[in-house]
């Protein structure tokens, strides 16, 4: 069914970042109209957008869904201990375990107006399951490491290769991750990069993340991640690294040479206390595209998009005694459309053609007033909440309407197994 979007706030993340009332018409799963001009539109579902938002979904591109029953239970560890308690509760995982935290995860995902995350965990094929049911739209990567340390049940890599090869729907895309170099040799890095050349899929890895782990591996290779993983061929335009938190310049233009992205996790480093602040301005200089995500509820508690943009953006701007060093617009464009352009989807922005990710948000709420085209997106950042998340829709289906979702049955949820 075609939808009709009127007389709402639009926001559409463009090249131009226009902001401005008008009309969305959208037909099957795309985008068809997009104007101040009243289009036509046959028998359309109509949503009332006055006094409302309208803009792109929010697109999470560093999570790992199927720890959502891990909240709470992974407080107050540095990282190396926070592993090994990790490690340890996935060698007891079941399917059932993660199949229910997955759809807990995704349900709070939708709630917040998220449309899209970026997945890294093993048992992907469980995650799609939640995936189908919920209709968010997903990319999903296989995680791979040394099989001395792994707990998967045979090679992560090649497991990797058969969920990749397996079909998947068209709100599903496979790709093949690293858990970093802390489990991964070189010989695992180039098998993944072979699978990803193999089958044209993208690579999603944890990288420079804690000071330990990046001066641990310079005390046995005399050389820094970034500088290695490029040096042997690795980092390409089709791997988005999560974190980045202790890179030098050098390695902040290697990862711009090289064309990598790079999703940023302020509030997940923050919890663990990594220690230090990821050098996103630096990299903005360097066009190194970056955007956001809230890594696990195990290292966040949160899968929350509004509340990771609010902190991003308090966090640099502190960190740099300037309240302006990362504006709001550049915060909205790593939640948005820098995402879809490290995906190489046509979702994060409201135009023709792209897919129809979008969320309608209320800004007549009392912690919404005003709203207006120069404080939108302000307010969006600093202001807004789940409550305020009216509509969600994804690839051209309502998930959320008049702040319900769509099949959710939080009794049911409440009762379930999640580890």
């Amino acid at each position: 069914m075609d939808v009709l979007i009127k007389d709402g706030l639009i926001i559409t993340e463009d090249d131009d970042r226009k902001i401005f009332r008008g009309n969305i018409l959208i037909e099957g799963n795309v985008i068809k109209y997009v104007g101040k001009d009243m289009p036509e539109h046959g028998n359309a579902i109509e949503i009332n957008a006055e006094n409302k938002i309208v803009m792109p979904g929010f697109i999470n591109t560093h999570t790992h869904i199927a720890m959502s029953g891990f909240k709470g239970i992974l407080d107050n560890m540095v990282l190396n201990e926070f592993l090994i308690k990790t490690s340890e509760l996935d060698s007891k995982r079941t399917d059932e375990g993660i199949y229910n935290s997955s759809l807990l995860g995704i349900n709070e995902m939708i709630n917040s107006g998220t449309t899209s995350f970026l997945d890294l965990y093993y048992s992907e094929n469980i995650i799609e399951k939640a995936v189908k049911k919920t209709g968010i739209r997903a990319f999903l990567s296989w995680a791979t490491l040394d099989e001395e340390f792994t707990t998967q049940k045979g090679n992560p890599v090649n497991n990797a290769e058969n969920f990749i090869r397996a079909t998947h729907p068209d709100t599903v895309e496979p790709l093949i991750g690293v858990q970093g170099i802390y489990v991964s040799s070189d010989e695992n890095y180039l098998r993944v990069r072979e699978v990803s050349e193999k089958y044209g899929v993208k690579i999603h890895t944890h990288l420079s993340e804690t000071r330990k782990e990046v001066y641990d591996f310079v005390r046995e290779k005399k050389e820094r991640p970034v500088e290695h993983l490029y040096k042997i061929g690795f980092l390409n335009k089709n791997v988005i690294a999560a974190h980045c938190v202790w890179v030098t310049l050098n390695e902040i233009k290697l990862l711009s040479k090289s064309g990598t992205r790079v999703s940023w996790n302020a509030t997940s480093n923050a919890k663990l206390a990594s220690g230090g602040t990821a050098p996103v301005p630096e990299m903005l200089k360097n066009d190194v595209n970056v955007s956001l995500g809230t890594d696990s509820s195990g290292s966040n508690n949160s899968l929350n998009m509004l509340e990771e943009m609010k902190f991003s953006s308090l966090s640099i701007n502190n960190d740099r005694w300037s309240p302006a060093v990362v504006k709001s617009q550049e915060i909205l464009d790593m939640a948005t459309r820098n995402a879809g352009i490290a995906l190489n989807k046509n979702i994060g922005i409201i135009k023709p053609g792209y897919l129809a990710d979008i969320i309608i948000i209320n800004s007549h709420n009392v912690n919404m007033i005003p709203t207006n085209t120069q404080n939108a997106i302000n307010n969006v950042i600093f202001s807004a909440n789940p409550e305020n998340v009216e509509y969600v829709i994804i690839n051209g289906e309502i998930v959320k309407s008049r702040g319900i979702i769509k099949n959710l049955n939080e009794d049911n949820l409440m009762d379930l197994n999640y580890l």
